[in-house]
């Protein structure tokens, strides 16, 4: 049974009883969370995420975590446990795996750009053998290696509960990449997998291959993020293959790789007819005018799915870039696009204006906003984009989530 809520009051007397010196950052969120509304109707976050704050707060140490569970072990209404960016180190993961073995409440926990290593992901990944009620968990940029990322495959073929993990940033190598996609064969309960920047000493592209071979039989996975996987054109042709038989796919990152327009014309022909792919995110590759035509014919006459694609920086000039505005004023599905990093010429400003002036392209759907001088429109960048809050997130709702979530809350994968 739940304690009511009295966290600051019990984290008080606990600091006591471990003799361990209050943190007072800890002391004031929960103090905060005492005053919440929200207890009773949909459990609680608690943000302890060690950035984010005008001014610097003491980060959690291991020491503040033993101290912390002990009074989260009888608060069935926290549901939710943000320590990203903290100082939490292997002996912290081994506070949080025994935690996590013996809560069932907790849904959410974001570990991300602590100092975690192979030992405490061995431990981490071992605790969710058994936990059940862990929906999404972050891992991001803690630097447990390929060793580490081989303990989180290996749950994957066991855990049935947890709906999104994040390895973004973790030095992953090409065995973890091939045994995660291998249990994501079996899996049946994850929707949404980050394996963004892995450490690869070959160029054959084995893993895209693997990755490819997976997505032909997963019918789950909903969101996938392949953003630095030194893709070439062979990769993406693989991938497109297989996403010809897979329905479920709805968000697919393919930013930072080294895809040309001859990738983009595989792509192309998928989209014309695939009828489940919502997000693509194409940042930071080398498409061309060619590329962007490619998704353009695409998107003008076959498509009537996709709702958001980034061609940020990716050498496009006006040629490309008016194609794609033309293809939005008769494609009313397609509502975010980020074109920023081009080379924007005239037409451009003139065509991306009109589409913002007439209402077609919202602000908050875009990361350029037009301005005038001497009667000439240009273009200033937005700070908008589909991983804007990937890695840190507002305190408060100071924008619209759909504007600026990594995936537009398009699949429901629960957070709190």
């Amino acid at each position: 049974m739940s304690v009511l809520p009295d966290l600051h009051v019990h984290y008080v007397q606990a600091c006591q009883n471990l003799s361990q010196p209050e943190n007072p950052f800890i002391s004031r969120v929960l103090q905060e969370a005492d005053k919440s509304d929200e207890i009773s109707t949909k459990g609680l976050t608690l943000k302890l995420a060690g950035n984010n704050h005008l001014v610097p707060v003491p980060r959690v140490t291991d020491d503040d975590l033993g101290v912390l569970v002990s009074v989260l072990g009888q608060a069935a209404f926290v549901t939710g446990l943000d320590l990203a960016y903290n100082i939490l180190t292997d002996a912290g993961a081994k506070t949080m795996a025994t935690f996590l073995q013996e809560n069932s409440t907790l849904r959410y926990l974001n570990l991300m750009f602590n100092d975690t290593g192979t030992s405490g992901a061995e431990l981490i990944a071992g605790a969710l053998h058994r936990n059940e009620s862990l929906v999404h968990l972050r891992m991001t940029g803690n630097k447990i290696g390929n060793q580490g990322g081989m303990f989180f495959a290996s749950m994957l073929k066991i855990n049935s509960t947890l709906e999104k993990l994040d390895l973004g940033d973790c030095d992953v190598g090409l065995q973890c990449l091939i045994a995660t996609a291998i249990a994501l064969t079996q899996n049946k309960s994850l929707k949404a997998i980050n394996l963004n920047r892995p450490l690869l000493s070959s160029q054959q592209e084995e893993t895209t291959v693997h990755i490819a071979r997976m997505l032909r039989s997963n019918s789950s996975l909903v969101e996938l993020h392949l953003s630095k996987h030194e893709m070439k054109n062979f990769g993406v042709e693989r991938l497109c293959e297989a996403l010809y038989e897979n329905s479920s796919l709805r968000y697919l990152d393919l930013s930072c790789n080294n895809i040309t327009c001859d990738g983009v014309k595989f792509l192309g022909e998928l989209l014309k007819r695939n009828q489940t792919l919502e997000i693509l995110d194409l940042n930071a590759n080398r498409i061309e005018d060619v590329g962007a035509i490619h998704l353009s014919e695409a998107l003008l006459t076959w498509n009537r799915t996709l709702q958001a694609l980034s061609i940020v920086s990716n050498n496009i000039t006006g040629k490309g870039l008016v194609a794609l505005a033309h293809t939005m004023q008769f494609n009313m599905t397609l509502s975010h696009i980020y074109i920023w990093g081009n080379k924007f010429d005239r037409s451009t400003c003139v065509e991306f204006s009109e589409l913002i002036e007439t209402g077609r392209l919202k602000l908050g759907c875009t990361d350029v906003a037009p301005y005038k001088v001497d009667g000439e429109v240009f273009l200033a960048e937005l700070s908008h984009g589909l991983a804007k809050h990937h890695y840190w997130a507002p305190r408060c709702a100071a924008v619209a989530s759909g504007a600026a979530n990594a995936s537009l809350e398009i699949v429901a994968v629960s957070e709190y």
